[in-house]
């Protein structure tokens, strides 16, 4: 009898001591031609949940741990849809992701009918937080900043005035677009051309040779690198020697190897939703020291964005003194964190408050910081 108490006594001390796992769910495309993208969100959210757990957190008064659901969604629609049940399926218990605008768009759905919370780390399509989707949030700036400050900037720095402009069709380039061509049109400029293509193009000559005869000043791309990098390559080939112009889906190092070299010094311009200015660039900078060292190779863009949307909602968890998604979704849509990546608050949709946007060029293939804007 003496022997069975202690059992029991033991066994209500490991009950009361066993850790509640608190399921992340991250869904980005980690195979396919946008991979390094994937991966580098993947990579981000991983760093926080072992920043998380080498801290060690208590959530109403329970010590817990976090573990990431990692999950391929290819970067394709409808196997986006099928890992978002997925993840509801595992009954995670928040989601980071996904990565691209026509993933992130149709899972949202199914998070909110589960009833949790979302946060991409990358996708720009101002669609996603127009749903009414409580669950829907998002840590960078929406297309319509990010389309109109680089409409701006190709026309106040750039001295463009005969603009073509080219999308792949996608949620994201083609309201990148649209959003760019709406700033550019503001200060005056003009649209020469207007072209599409898809986001698995490899052959851009007729495109191309119909801009060329449009006689442009710069040509935008609203897409992925996978694309701009042989559409660079084919612009020398036809002697479409002009700059090119495109959102955070080509402001990526990965570009000039795409280009097949053919990418020259200042001839690209891109611009990434988010950055720091000089008072935030420490910790950006420790954040970017910290992941090569764990992982040996160098953030691509979104992996600081993904640190800190899994950070975010770690501290909703903690303010609410739970981490079911119903206790702490209110608590997510009123927080304000500091992130890495700068102050993360939410409007009423969702959206990040005071966005910031970078504006870059490339020199000897490596992105150069040429302005943080709001």
């Amino acid at each position: 009898m003496k022997k069975t108490l202690i059992t029991a006594a033991l066994l209500a001390a490991g009950l009361a001591n066993a850790q509640e796992v608190v399921k992340i769910g991250h869904s980005a495309a980690v195979t396919g031609p946008v991979a390094y993208f994937g991966k580098d969100t993947e990579n981000g959210a991983r760093m926080a949940i072992e920043a998380l757990n080498a801290r060690g957190v208590s959530v109403g008064g329970k010590k817990v741990r976090f573990e990431l659901v990692a999950e391929d969604d290819g970067g394709d629609p409808k196997q986006a849809t099928s890992v978002a049940q997925k993840l509801v399926d595992a009954r995670v218990n928040g989601v980071v992701g996904h990565e691209t605008s026509g993933t992130t768009i149709p899972a949202s759905k199914i998070y909110h009918q589960a009833g949790i919370p979302q946060i991409s780390p990358s996708s720009t399509s101002p669609k996603y937080t127009q749903q009414g989707f409580n669950t829907a949030f998002r840590v960078v700036a929406n297309d319509i900043q990010l389309g109109q400050a680089l409409g701006h900037y190709a026309v106040r720095n750039m001295g463009a005035k005969r603009v073509a402009v080219i999308d792949d069709r996608t949620a994201y380039g083609q309201g990148l677009a649209v959003e760019f061509a709406k700033g550019l049109q503001q200060q005056g400029a003009q649209v020469v051309a207007r072209e599409f293509t898809h986001d698995k193009a490899t052959d851009f000559n007729a495109i191309l040779t119909k801009i060329r005869a449009s006689k442009p000043d710069l040509v935008f791309f609203g897409g992925m690198s996978a694309v701009a990098g042989p559409m660079l390559r084919q612009m020398k080939q036809l002697g479409l020697n002009v700059k090119m112009m495109g959102g955070d889906g080509i402001c990526s190092d990965e570009i000039h190897k795409l280009s097949g070299g053919a990418m020259a010094d200042g001839q690209v311009f891109c611009a990434e939703a988010g950055g720091v200015d000089a008072a935030g660039r420490a910790g950006l900078d420790k954040f970017r020291a910290d992941y090569k060292k764990r992982f040996g190779i160098d953030v691509q863009i979104n992996a600081p964005y993904a640190y800190d949307a899994v950070m975010t909602m770690a501290e909703a968890m903690t303010k609410a003194g739970s981490t079911a998604p119903a206790s702490y979704l209110p608590v997510l849509a009123k927080i304000q964190h500091k992130g890495v990546t700068g102050p993360i608050a939410f409007d009423a949709r969702g959206d990040i408050r005071d966005g910031t946007i970078t504006l870059y060029t490339f020199k000897g293939g490596r992105r150069t910081v040429l302005a943080v804007t709001k």
